[in-house]
């Protein structure tokens, strides 16, 4: 093989471990952490490799300029930036890895929902400010609520399992996964959550079928006052649904770690206004997309990548 056919593009910030490994394999590797989608159709042609995260679509177009392209490398979870069945028609092997991450997301969802149950962020900004209130920042505790998960993969479990500590009543339902109860996890149908859930989870991947499923219907489902969290992919939820919602009550809470639109120099007029009642709603936590992100996922999802690709 020749030098031109050991190239590997890589497209987003990784760690460095993974730059290191694939240049002591012989590889050459292409690493631009701010590249553009033009950028990357204009220079994967002589690749071999390509290792993405959530930042470039490798779509059709992508694609067919690669012909010599082997593997795509996703590091986390979520394949909807890829066009996986037009590459693997094409011959290409796609992996990801939900594995490396999915403590990192089990960590903040615990973390978010104990700075938004405890009036954690909400009065430290208020002691920046010299305020000092105590009453009106009384909270709530983890302890026997009742936590519905809907998606029970890689990240789902991890959540679960982190949960457990906390004496939550745990139930967790997934439309293409059974026979997965444990000593601290129920498994239950959707109408279970529905009925029961004070705090609802989310854990899908962003698909035709996922897209806007939690909307003004799901929403309305809930018997009572839920906190809603989404670590998972922000056009999942219906933003205007979630918001009536909150407005009205009847979702008592959010922890959103993601957003429909997530470029925010790109928001029109709705999107901005909602981000804005969003960001300053006292009864919402917000983060830019963090969750899976911590240094140790970072080399996690690139060993795993690795190891799956067999390099």
């Amino acid at each position: 093989m020749t030098d031109n056919l050991r190239k590997v593009m890589i497209t987003a910030k990784v760690h460095p471990y993974l730059v290191d490994y694939l240049t002591e394999k012989g590889y050459q590797v292409l690493y631009n952490p701010a590249i553009t989608h033009e950028e990357v159709f204009q220079n994967i042609h002589g690749c071999i490799g390509l290792i993405v995260t959530t930042r470039i679509k490798v779509d059709k177009d992508v694609i067919d300029n690669a012909p010599h392209l082997q593997w795509i490398g996703r590091l986390g979870s979520g394949m909807e930036m890829i066009d996986v069945a037009y590459a693997r028609h094409k011959g290409i092997r796609c992996v990801s890895s939900p594995e490396g991450n999915c403590d990192a997301v089990g960590e903040h969802v615990i973390a978010t929902l104990l700075c938004l149950f405890g009036n954690i962020v909400k009065s430290n900004l208020q002691l920046r400010e010299n305020i000092w209130e105590r009453e009106k920042n009384r909270g709530f505790e983890l302890k026997e609520k009742t936590v519905g998960i809907i998606g029970y993969g890689n990240t789902g479990s991890a959540v679960a399992q982190k949960l457990s500590g906390f004496e939550c009543t745990i139930m967790a339902y997934d439309k293409y996964k059974t026979d997965f109860g444990t000593d601290f996890v129920q498994e239950v149908q959707l109408q279970d959550i529905f009925k029961y859930a004070d705090i609802v989870s989310i854990h899908l991947p962003l698909t035709d079928e996922t897209n806007h499923m939690v909307n003004e219907e799901f929403l309305s489902s809930f018997a009572g006052p839920v906190y809603f969290v989404n670590t998972s992919r922000g056009k999942i939820m219906d933003t205007a649904a979630l918001i009536e919602n909150l407005k009205s009550g009847h979702v008592a809470g959010a922890c959103l770690d993601v957003l429909e639109n997530e470029h925010l120099d790109t928001m029109d007029e709705t999107e901005r206004a909602q981000f804005d009642f969003l960001l300053h709603s006292e009864h919402v936590l917000l983060t830019p997309h963090i969750a899976g992100y911590t240094h140790e996922a970072a080399y996690k999802t690139a060993h795993i990548v690795l190891k799956k690709l067999g390099i």
